[in-house]
């Protein structure tokens, strides 16, 4: 079996609105640390002059959101309503593991440029490759923004999907869609362009909204979409880390194909 990895790294040297903070504690510092939270915390007195070195093990530590590098949303980071269930959005750590271990399929839209795409798009781009959607197939977009992964440019320059795109994946069974870019949803300020233009409400971030009234998850911040050499007949594994009561969970994305492919 070959594996192609499909994620982004989280990388506090990149840009990111929201920024990483990420300290390291190296071995020697760490073995202090070590030393001391055992006093502190279970009363035991340990001098670490006597490991190899003086050092210990390292330790990272980070502040991030979330949405930082390749990440699931959860259906509770869509906002409070569930009308398709009794009880609130699920999050995060309640989604089945079985979504996001199976087949999937790449449509390229890299040639569609910033804004938002409709369902005509996707399915001419289903008809060129022959594919027929099966229920719970996991759909990937290949944008090409990854390109511009950790520059301000990858945040404002992406093409998204619109409400009608949405519904068409839904409708097919698809619970499970993934983007290279940084949202499934067109760049705020494509959007916000659009409502001033023409009022309508409908455009503001329409494949997160959907998600109050239908249920599915949205990979984002993929990488490497145009690395693999088929756009179908494979399978993708994403599980989401198990973050209790989280709106949304980091992954690693890795394609899994034959060796044949």
């Amino acid at each position: 079996m070959r594996i192609i990895d499909l994620s982004s790294p989280v990388d506090a040297a990149g840009f990111e609105p929201d920024p990483v903070v990420h300290d390291v504690l190296g071995p020697k510092e760490a073995a202090t640390h070590m030393s001391e939270e055992m006093r502190d915390h279970f009363g035991i007195d340990f001098d670490p002059a006597v490991l190899p070195e003086g050092e210990f093990l390292s330790l990272d530590r980070l502040q991030l959101t979330t949405h930082t590098g390749t990440h699931i949303d959860a259906p509770s980071h869509y906002g409070t309503r569930a009308s398709y269930r009794d009880g609130p959005p699920r999050h995060i750590d309640e989604m089945p593991l079985d979504w996001f271990f199976r087949p999937a399929v790449v449509l390229d839209l890299s040639d569609q440029g910033t804004g938002a795409v409709g369902a005509d798009v996707l399915e001419r781009e289903l008809d060129r490759i022959g594919h027929t959607l099966s229920p719970m197939d996991i759909v990937l977009l290949r944008t090409g923004a990854d390109a511009w992964s950790g520059t301000q440019k990858y945040f404002t320059d992406f093409t998204g999907l619109d409400g009608s795109a949405v519904h068409l994946l839904l409708d097919r069974g698809v619970r499970v869609i993934g983007t290279d870019a940084f949202s499934l949803d067109a760049p705020f300020g494509d959007i916000i362009r659009r409502y001033r233009e023409t009022g309508d409400r409908s455009v503001l971030w329409p494949a997160h909204m959907i998600g109050r009234d239908r249920e599915y998850c949205q990979i984002e911040r993929l990488a490497g979409l145009g690395q693999l050499p088929v756009s179908r007949g494979f399978r993708l594994a994403c599980f989401p880390v198990r973050i209790a009561g989280a709106g949304a969970g980091w992954a690693r994305a890795v394609a899994l194909l034959d060796e044949d492919e």
